[in-house]
């Protein structure tokens, strides 16, 4: 498959920077294959920044980063219209937004105003500015990064906003073998500097396009709706959109694995990061996990020949 070698090449490309990231690398590119956003949240020096920066060279596109403030204003995000006296005229001038892939780093120490200014252009592709919209040239990636930790002048992101992120991942720690992996790697120079892209625009395009054709049998398209249903038994559900984020993220994965069907281990790998964030209630992100696993325990795997289809 062509586009698993794309994939594979990111892969191998982050892989020069990032050390012992090699899940939260594979759901980045899935949820970069489905045409969804990623929300990475861990505590500061995880490598948050470094891993986006890395993704943006390895495709060789436009990156924009917003570092968000509480003094940060909507138009500081998706731009604003001034008038030229030379032109005699309004001019727009293009936002950060106005990209391929977007770091918000510390998404939330924005105002809820500025925050909301990325829901229009997350969920649609498209920024409206003064009446007159604009849309965003594909491909379109944002991931926003979170320190779950600090909360003096930080506002916690909306549910309705944390339901337009795919997936929530986090960095995780490095064990003492990585660490010193790290050391090695870096004590004479900074890999992130020379890396190189490995695919084009175009073909991350023609991938995102590709991965709404991996086959997903019915009897898993069944399974995946009722794992969304048994969220819902204590309202605490997951909306519908996560219901179709779950089985983009799904196909996705299924891509970074080189296959061009979905098997019920794609679903297994990515219900946590897509599922845990969409769950309301008043309880912490152990106890959303504990939540996930128990329906997946739960609700009985279909068996099936996955790859029988059309």
């Amino acid at each position: 498959m062509d586009e698993h070698n794309i994939l594979s090449k990111i892969e191998e490309n982050v892989a020069k920077v990032m050390i012992g990231k090699k899940e939260v690398t594979r759901l980045l590119l899935a949820a970069l294959a489905a045409g969804g956003h990623i929300l990475l949240e861990d505590v500061p020096g995880t490598g948050k920044t470094v891993l986006a920066r890395a993704l943006a060279k390895s495709i060789g596109c436009k990156f924009d980063r917003v570092q968000f403030t509480p003094d940060l204003l909507p138009s500081d995000v998706t731009g604003l219209s001034f008038f030229h006296q030379e032109k005699g005229t309004f001019v727009f001038k293009e936002g950060p937004v106005f990209t391929n892939i977007l770091l918000a780093d510390e998404i939330n120490r924005a105002t809820p105003r500025t925050q909301s200014s990325l829901l229009e252009c997350m969920a649609e592709r498209q920024v409206t500015v003064d009446g007159k919209t604009r849309t965003l040239e594909p491909p379109f990636f944002v991931i926003a990064t979170q320190n779950p930790v600090e909360t003096i002048g930080c506002f916690p992101l909306p549910e309705a906003q944390l339901d337009r992120f795919i997936m929530k991942i986090s960095m995780g720690s490095l064990s003492a073998s990585e660490e010193r992996q790290m050391l090695d790697r870096f004590i004479n120079a900074e890999p992130l500097a020379n890396l190189d892209a490995v695919c084009s625009i175009q073909q991350i395009c023609q991938l995102q396009k590709r991965c709404c054709e991996v086959f997903v049998h019915e009897d898993l398209r069944g399974y995946l709706v009722a794992l969304v249903q048994a969220t819902r038994q204590n309202q605490t559900g997951v909306s519908p959109r996560g219901t179709l984020a779950l089985l983009r993220a799904s196909q996705g994965y299924a891509l970074v694995q080189g296959r061009d069907f979905v098997v019920p281990e794609d679903i297994k790998e990515v219900a946590h990061s897509v599922l845990c964030h969409r769950l309301i209630g008043e309880f912490d992100d152990t106890q959303k996990s504990s939540v996930v696993t128990g329906i997946l325990n739960q609700i009985e795997l279909p068996t099936e020949d996955w790859k029988a289809k059309r």
